[in-house]
């Protein structure tokens, strides 16, 4: 625990990450005083000579509370029109609090398609550095005026790793209505303990979290599980924390026990393994034998077809996919080379059974090494 720890009194880049919960009252209304007090952390922080990225949730909330309006419309126009209400009112009073503290700040609105397109994925990281290079504090959100489920990311929490991953960032602080991960829900086990720190994301820690068939779901963490593991493996430490807890970003940077660490993987990923692993869409699922993850893990191999158990999906040759142990562990992502059905017909055999059953010029690898990024 002292490793990751002392890795957070030395980072110099974070992305602090802020929910809805943290914004508002109990109301729905804005949280002014809370917010004050984050931004001007932040900016105490900046001055310490550390970059500083926000991302926050609640423009929605603040659409709301200008509207009048007691709860989120049901349509997708009208909530991106809430939206897009909010959002200005929001950055209307971040710009105010950064302003009063000295700092100045950029907007940045972002969607999944920002990251799918590998230029634009490379745009977005440029745009980011440039703004730290010039001493803003770029405040980012998902552009939910616009988007729609096929292109959203889908929550902020996995949108802070997906920046974190962006700008090789040296931590992710995701502040949320919860002291950090517990052991079960702690609304309903009143024994839950508090996890200090989580190595590696297991099935059980999924399961914790409230993953598939999980009956101990701590409500809300599962999206933070998911942004661990992608930090995690792009070199970044990631620690969930209590937002209503009066220093919290000074605790946490200080190397004090609070919330939940997750230490990153020591390899930074070049930026093409990056966008691989964490930009493009996954569209399913590969199961390998023990030999062969062990292989993969230990070796770096490339996936071949004889370590291939179970598919699952509906992907086409060049889609990314997962690869899962048979305990359901993922441990790589990568671009896959075969289509779902011509996988199933040469999974489990040799490469030298390949052009037998498929015929000639197909890949030997399932997964070429060069195009797979470890999550282990």
């Amino acid at each position: 625990m002292g490793n990751a720890r002392q890795r957070l009194q030395e980072a110099k880049r974070i992305v602090v990450k802020v929910g809805t919960s943290t914004l508002t009252h109990e109301t729905g209304k804005l949280n002014l005083n809370r917010i004050d007090k984050l931004i001007r952390e932040i900016a105490d922080l900046k001055n310490q000579g550390k970059e500083m990225i926000l991302v926050s949730s609640g423009a929605i909330a603040a659409g709301l509370g200008k509207l009048g309006l007691d709860k989120k419309p049901d349509s997708i126009p009208e909530k991106q029109a809430v939206a897009a209400i909010g959002q200005g009112v929001l950055m209307h009073i971040y710009e105010k609090f950064f302003a009063e503290y000295g700092q100045v700040m950029g907007q940045v609105l972002l969607t999944k398609e920002n990251s799918v397109q590998h230029h634009q994925y490379i745009h977005s990281r440029n745009s980011l550095l440039a703004q730290l290079a010039m001493g803003a504090v770029p405040v980012i959100n998902e552009n939910d005026a616009v988007a729609v489920d096929e292109i959203k990311i889908g929550d902020n929490d996995n949108l802070s790793a997906m920046v974190a991953t962006l700008v090789d960032a040296d931590a992710l602080i995701i502040l949320s209505d919860i002291e950090g991960l517990y052991t079960a829900n702690p609304a309903t086990h009143p024994e839950a303990e508090l996890i200090s720190e989580i190595p590696e994301i297991t099935p059980q820690v999924e399961s914790i979290a409230g993953g598939a068939g999980s009956k101990l779901g701590t409500g809300g963490m599962m999206t933070k599980i998911q942004a661990a593991q992608i930090a995690m493996s792009a070199g970044v430490t990631m620690v969930i924390a209590s937002g209503s807890r009066e220093g919290v970003l000074r605790e946490v940077l200080t190397g004090q026990n609070i919330g939940t660490v997750f230490p990153a993987r020591e390899s930074h990923l070049r930026v093409r393994k990056s966008w691989l692993a964490f930009g493009k869409r996954l569209a399913g699922e590969i199961v390998v034998d023990a030999g062969c993850a062990a292989a993969m893990r230990d070796k770096g191999s490339s996936l071949l077809p004889a370590g291939v158990v179970a598919c699952a999906g509906d992907f086409a040759a060049g889609s990314t996919v997962r690869v899962l142990t048979e305990t359901q562990q993922e441990i790589a992502r990568g671009i896959v080379n075969f289509d779902m059905s011509t996988l199933s017909r040469v999974m489990g055999h040799k490469s030298e059974e390949i052009t037998r059953l498929v015929g000639e010029n197909v890949p030997e690898e399932v997964i070429h090494r060069d195009n797979m990024v470890l999550m282990v």
